[in-house]
């Protein structure tokens, strides 16, 4: 080990700031450092798009090899660079706390539709060369035209500045470190749970020589156990696909205390629609059966309590990886002419309240509550919601609560709303407004392996004149339509989160 020791790193802005997070970080320990900068092929070569280059040494064999001649004694990597088998002599000494691993659509503002999922305008031009980030947007968006984008962040933004794109794709940690000012453009995060990023994305890896002792002792101090853990995971699974980095793959592993959540995208062709999956287990025993349900056929009947047009993304998904689903909603809403009070909050409990507030010329001017992924999903259509509740009703309304403070909040609600929420509010800044009707339309459902409900008046519509087989499997969004499944003495998992897509990611596991 040199002294003072010498970190190695790339030459880009968010390489450099990644080695002079870790020169600070040896600062604090009482450890002098110096930065070398070190050119990678993939600072060379522009011409080849993402897949080609992540995972495969491209932007760190040149560093790796300053490393072995002992030339550096610490390589500072972006984790999903990195091979998962590291080179003879060498190992990852500490990963420190990982950044935000979420994925981000900058999107230019005359570019923008809040009528449009994920909010770029209808066949907006989206500039990525990740074949990961690629499969994904046009699973959800096949409408917009993908074009290669490559270069340092500020370049790409740069790109996007000029007019080239409508919108680009780029990890939320890189822009983080770098605090970019995004003002002028629309900024949409996508859940890394929904839109799931690649395996150890915002995470460092520090890299040294396996003889260095000392150093590893050092290091150690700087890694952030659960960050390993999980990253751990979810390179685990791409090694197991065997050089699978030019799949496009997307890993997340989160920890909820108790078990190692996984979901997981992938496909054989960024073209072909993704296989998509949610497991829950231990560590050690998680990222090998992710890969062999990835790879197991499905053969299933799903009905979901809730009507989807034809062109929806989820009977595309599930017609892609061997579902048919029948999507039929057992009731209707019917939306009523009124007037909403000016409050500070409106708080959407669904998506038809959601509809009847924008139907009935809803004001925009205030901060927006929504119960739910789903609901805040259908929201995000006109605005962004402030606040997502999930759990059982008690746990939203103690969350809100104490957002809410001694401002007003209005409830677009139906006839039919058992208040839930609001029961646990103050009377006093709490305003009801029943905004529609519901309606039980009970259809006759053929036998399925999986039900999916979507509510508590679904359940309700459908049992009147349906039956389940004796091995059908039950999920449900949401703790009141949990509930009530139970009150009627039938069993169910609820899904991870309040969406359909958590719901599929289930079955298809």
């Amino acid at each position: 080990m040199h002294q003072p020791i010498i970190i190695g790193s790339r030459g880009s802005d968010l390489a450099l700031w990644q080695a002079k997070y870790v020169q600070a970080k040896l600062t604090d320990l009482g450890h002098k450092s110096t930065i070398t900068i070190i050119e990678t092929q993939g600072d060379r070569v522009q011409d080849l798009s993402f897949d080609k280059l992540e995972g495969k040494g491209f932007f760190t064999k040149e560093i790796e090899e300053q490393l072995l001649s002992n030339k550096i004694d610490i390589a500072v990597h972006s984790h999903k660079d990195l091979e998962t088998t590291q080179p003879k002599g060498l190992v990852i000494a500490a990963i420190p706390k990982r950044e935000s691993p979420t994925d981000v659509l900058l999107i230019a503002k005359e570019s923008y539709s809040s009528l449009m999922p994920h909010g770029v305008k209808e066949m907006g031009i989206i500039g990525t060369s990740s074949a990961r980030r690629k499969n994904q947007i046009k699973a959800f968006r096949p409408d917009v035209v993908l074009k290669d984008l490559r270069g340092n962040v500020p370049t790409r933004i740069n790109k996007l500045r000029s007019g080239a794109y409508d919108a680009i794709m780029l990890a939320k940690a890189g822009l983080n470190r770098l605090e970019v000012d995004l003002k002028e453009f629309v900024v949409f995060d996508l859940e890394p749970t929904e839109f799931i990023p690649a395996p150890a994305q915002g995470a460092l890896a520090l890299q040294i020589r396996d003889e260095e002792a000392e150093l590893k002792s050092i290091l150690e101090k700087l890694t952030d156990n659960e960050t390993w853990t999980v990253t751990e995971i979810e390179r685990k699974v791409l090694n197991l696909f065997n050089g699978g980095c030019q799949l496009p793959l997307g890993v997340f592993v989160k920890y909820d205390g108790e078990q190692y959540n996984l979901w997981a995208s992938m496909a054989s062709d960024w073209r072909n629609m993704p296989r998509r999956i949610q497991l829950s287990g231990d560590s050690k025993s998680l990222a090998v059966t992710a890969v062999e349900v990835l790879k197991k056929e499905l053969n299933n009947i799903v009905y979901l309590s809730h009507d989807l047009p034809e062109n929806h993304f989820l009977r595309r998904y599930s017609s892609a990886n061997g579902i048919r689903l029948i999507a039929k909603s057992q009731i209707s809403s019917r939306v009523k002419s009124v007037q909403f009070p000016k409050t500070t909050w409106v708080f959407f409990t669904s998506s038809n309240s959601v509809q009847a507030y924008f139907d009935n010329g809803g004001s925009v001017d205030c901060k927006f509550g929504a119960m739910g992924g789903q609901t805040a999903q259908t929201a995000k259509l006109h605005v962004s919601c402030e606040f997502v509740g999930d759990g059982t009703p008690d746990d939203v309304a103690e969350s809100f609560k104490s957002i809410l403070g001694a401002d007003s909040v209005c409830f677009p609600l139906s006839n039919k709303s058992k208040r839930s929420i609001q029961k646990s509010l103050p009377s006093s800044q709490v305003i009801d407004v029943v905004a529609y009707e519901t309606l039980e339309e009970s259809k006759q459902v053929e036998d399925s392996n999986y039900y999916l409900f979507t509510s508590p008046s679904n359940v309700d519509s459908f049992f009147k004149i349906n039956q389940l087989p004796t091995d059908a499997k039950v999920i449900s969004i949401g703790p009141s339509t949990q509930k009530r499944l139970a009150e009627l003495n039938i069993k169910s998992t609820s899904s991870h989160a309040a969406s359909f897509m958590s719901m599929i990611d289930g079955i298809l596991c």
